[in-house]
């Protein structure tokens, strides 16, 4: 149990929590302290042939230094490890809020069908680019995000209309997500099969997410979505809050269920959909993501804040690991996060089947 303080600044009060918010300041020191290492660690010498220091680093932030880690620094890790930060931020968040309007731990843009939207749209983008010619030039660079968005936020819809029953129901949202999600897989499958060997790798590369080569472009539009869609949602959080008390309360609360769920869903997918479109598939964080945070705050539901600081100092370690581990050459970030995620998910169908057979 939290202990809660009431606090009061002039007109304005809040309840502050105290766990939740150690936990919020533990998430923001693993991110710096993540962030700083990215930073310093790689395989660029000093001129002496010397490693690079925090000192050279702190250095070249503040404006001097060896002109060559500045490049490196600036140009290369810097937006790599702001567009990790931020697309595992976007993406946790959007797992606290599908996880909420559901009040189902399974529930996320992965198993909704949303980045199996997204991956389908971006991959016929690719494919079309490709040996078949049909979109080329600035036309294709911009196509495969804006077709991952928009496949996305088709395949939410599709999703949401066949789970549709009069209303919407957590598990048959779940449901439908995973069969919406098998279907657009398989369509992935079949255009990475047609398509030939550098477009499939292309197109593979993608699917995997990966941070790699990512620039200030990648940072941009992923830092504009938050900045305009963050405050909604959390102006929203009173609605998840009703919603987690069941569809009788949060009704006798005033809250229309439908267009709250749907109003939420939306925000979900509009934020899962900017991180893909920025970085590929990357996915279990917005499975996994928010329920540590639930854990780790004693939560009744996955507080959104915590949720997405996890989630970006999150994306940040794996990337540092998958940038790392191998001296030959660097993994996909998706690799780690998907190595780490997919016990979980296991762990998670397990703990439900128990639930399941004790009647609870």
């Amino acid at each position: 149990m939290s202990t809660v303080r009431a606090v009061r600044l002039g007109p304005v009060s809040w309840q502050l929590r105290l766990r939740t918010t150690a936990v919020l300041v533990a998430g923001v020191a693993l991110l710096g302290a993540a962030g700083c290492v990215a930073l310093a660690l790689g395989t660029y010498t000093m001129p002496d042939g010397g490693p690079v220091t925090p000192g050279d680093v702190v250095a070249v932030l503040t404006g001097g230094g060896d002109e060559g880690l500045a490049y490196v620094v600036w140009d290369l890790r810097l937006p790599r490890i702001l567009t990790g930060a931020l697309v595992g931020a976007a993406l946790a968040l959007s797992g606290a809020i599908t996880q909420g309007i559901a009040r189902n731990p399974l529930s996320s843009p992965d198993i909704l069908g949303v980045t199996a939207g997204s991956s389908v749209a971006a991959v016929a983008v690719i494919a079309l680019s490709g040996s078949r010619g049909q979109i080329s030039g600035a036309a294709a660079e911009i196509g495969v995000p804006v077709a991952s968005m928009l496949g996305g936020l088709l395949a939410a819809l599709g999703v949401f209309v066949l789970a549709w029953r009069g209303g919407i129901e957590g598990y048959r949202l779940v449901l439908v997500g995973l069969g919406a999600g098998s279907l657009l897989s398989s369509v992935t499958f079949w255009l990475l099969s047609v398509g030939d060997v550098d477009i499939a790798t292309r197109a593979v590369t993608w699917l995997t997410g990966s941070l790699n080569g990512s620039s200030w472009i990648q940072v941009t539009p992923v830092a504009i979505a938050l900045a305009l869609l963050v405050p909604v949602v959390l102006g929203g959080t009173h609605l998840l809050g009703a919603l987690h008390f069941g569809d009788d309360t949060a009704r006798s609360l005033g809250v229309r269920l439908n267009a709250a769920r749907l109003t939420l869903l939306v925000l979900a997918v509009l934020l899962a959909g900017v991180a893909t479109a920025s970085a590929g598939a990357i996915i279990f964080i917005a499975l996994a993501v928010p329920q540590v945070a639930l854990r780790l705050t004693g939560s009744a539901q996955p507080p959104l804040l915590t949720s997405a600081m996890l989630g970006a100092a999150f994306t940040v370690t794996a990337d540092l690991v998958a940038r790392t581990l191998l001296p030959a050459g660097e993994l996909p970030v998706g690799v780690i996060t998907a190595v780490l995620g997919a016990p979980y998910l296991i762990y998670l169908l397990m703990r439900r089947n128990r639930v399941g057979k004790a009647g609870v």
